[in-house]
């Protein structure tokens, strides 16, 4: 196993719009980022992974990019972005830059030319298609409702986008689009960022023939996913990628790849393959899906979540790595979803984080996490801004007659405005995310959950992560330790072991509000040292392991004697 800087490394996510507004027009920006960078140096954190920073109109928020080499005005300036790039490597935390390249803006000016006419130069730099009867090209479904394809008037024929009709998909068929992508990629490395997130870098090449998905009952369209994700050059692409632009620099590479397995996860990440680091898997996201897909409230089970995760720990033990989250900007709180948003949250908080860090793989911390934030229940659909909650809203509440409230309550679960309500700062109005009008509501729950109320609870789930980010530092077994799943029938805890040479770390969790009893017959004649615990009753002598008693959300570390 080759030891590397970004496998030692804990990465936190910021989401510009909601972390911290510096100047009151209620959106989050750089100037707050860069007030908050000691924040991020006392938690301990590697890198900052920042969500999209571009130029942009904003129609996902900032994953529709008008120009790559500019900066949002929301945001500021790229004078400012230099500050925050030099400020933070003052403070040892690299920056990774999100990479969106499958789409544009359908206002980036290579598009409003691609549009313009069949013979423009930039007519190719996007994948246009005749219809079929008056119908679009495939009856593929977009990832936001509807058809993946959009008429343009100006040429009679229609062009892909997998996300909004405003995010043309590129094509990268197209050599004079990987040159101008891999020029703008060296543009910034040549700045000094640390490296990319690559947004749904997995379907940037898609199948040839263009063929129908295939229509569920009760759907309009048909699951197009078969055909642009994993695509036949897509392997090509990255080795192409990497080759020209990755292997000349020092830097982090993670890709966000819906539906891949841990046998392309090894493909893609295999150090001799020259391709990324890690990849962002969805499988333990889905685990609570269903006939709805992620809108579906069908509950989850323990023993799923484990088989996902495990599968992913063993597949990639050899070769590749593992990138490990429970959050991001598209997701639910975690606390809110695996743990205990009420009763026990800063505990069930301590326990999910310990969970996820004394894994084998990269963490990532999603912005909030460390104070153990939950979802929001606005009580009206107006009070949502995510694209994808609206569309499937209207589509669900006109097109098929669900009742708004049952619709409202799955957006309560499973919306991505769970992620994006405003960082809960301090007790102070909005947060003190801003002395405006925030962009988006703050969770009302800001006046007990906040930073600054963490900071002065010793006991906090923010010290906690302290400890946790600390630890991997520190400990060499948590980096690079075999894993080695425990108790897999348990529905209650998730145990595993971490071995290095001569050093076992023991992890035991309580999912439940209830306590728990391990039992663990091949450690009957081992006893263990308490590393890290989010236990309240002490444990007051050396721990017997045969038998261990687990208080509710319980987390704790062993070091095997």
């Amino acid at each position: 196993m080759t030891k590397q800087w970004w496998k030692e490394s804990v990465v936190y996510q910021i989401y510009p719009r909601s972390f911290n507004d510096s100047n009151g027009d209620g959106i989050g920006d750089l100037q707050g980022i860069i007030e908050k960078l000691d924040y991020l140096a006392e938690l301990g954190i590697d890198v900052i992974w920042l969500s999209p920073v571009y130029d942009s109109p904003n129609d996902d928020n900032g994953y529709d990019i008008r120009d790559y080499r500019s900066i949002m005005n929301e945001f500021g300036s790229m004078e400012d972005f230099d500050v925050l790039l030099a400020e933070a490597h003052n403070r040892n935390i690299r920056i990774v830059m999100d990479l969106v390249v499958n789409h544009t803006s359908d206002e980036h000016s290579w598009f409003v030319e691609s549009k313009s006419s069949k013979d423009n130069p930039k007519r190719d730099y996007y994948i246009w298609k005749d219809g079929k009867d008056g119908q679009p090209p495939t009856n593929w479904e977009s990832a936001f409702s509807g058809s993946t394809w959009e008429y343009n008037e100006a040429t009679g024929d229609y062009y892909l986008h997998i996300f909004s009709k405003k995010q043309p998909d590129l094509n990268w068929e197209n050599d004079e689009v990987r040159s101008e992508v891999y020029d703008m990629m060296k543009w910034w490395l040549d700045k000094g960022i640390d490296g990319f997130r690559m947004d749904v870098v997995n379907f940037i090449s898609k199948h040839p023939d263009y063929p129908n998905g295939e229509v569920q009952p009760g759907k309009q369209y048909g699951d197009g996913s078969p055909y642009f994700m994993n695509g036949p050059r897509i392997h090509e692409y990255l080795n192409e990628m990497n080759r020209q632009v990755l292997s000349n620099y020092d830097v982090m590479t993670v890709g966000e790849m819906p539906g891949v397995t841990p046998d392309e996860g090894k493909l893609y990440t295999a150090d001799e393959r020259n391709e990324l680091n890690m990849v962002f898997h969805f499988e333990h996201m889905g685990v609570d899906g269903g006939e709805m897909g992620k809108w579906s409230l069908n509950g989850w089970n323990l023993t799923d979540l484990k088989e996902i995760l495990s599968k992913w720990q063993y597949e990639l033990e050899e070769e590749g790595w593992n990138s490990l989250y429970w959050n991001n900007h598209d997701q639910p709180r975690v606390v809110s979803r695996f743990g205990d948003d009420g009763e026990y949250r800063k505990k069930s908080a301590k326990m999910l984080g310990t969970c996820l860090h004394m894994m084998k793989g990269t963490p990532y911390i999603y912005q909030g996490e460390e104070l153990g934030m939950t979802n929001v229940a606005f009580e009206s659909i107006d009070q949502y801004e995510d694209l994808e909650s609206l569309n499937m809203y209207n589509e669900r509440v006109n097109q098929y007659g669900d009742d708004p409230a049952e619709v409202l309550e799955r957006i309560h679960h499973k919306g991505r405005d769970n992620a994006r309500t405003p960082m809960q700062w301090s007790a102070e109005e909005n947060g003190g995310f801003t002395t405006g009008q925030p962009w988006l509501d703050v969770n009302p729950n800001y006046r007990t959950i906040n930073a600054e109320e963490a900071l002065s609870d010793e006991d906090s789930v923010f010290h906690y992560y302290k400890r946790l980010i600390q630890l991997r530092k520190e400990n060499e077994t948590i980096v690079y330790g075999k894993f080695d799943l425990l108790l897999e029938d348990s529905e209650s805890i998730f145990a595993y072991t971490r071995t290095n040479g001569d050093e076992t770390l023991l992890v035991l969790c309580n999912f439940t509000k209830e306590p728990v009893t391990a039992e663990l017959g091949e450690f009957a004649s081992r006893s263990g040292d308490v590393l890290i615990t989010n236990r309240e009753e002490e444990r007051t002598e050396e721990t017997q392991l045969g038998t261990v008693e687990l208080e509710p959300f319980e987390a704790t570390t062993f070091v095997l004697k």
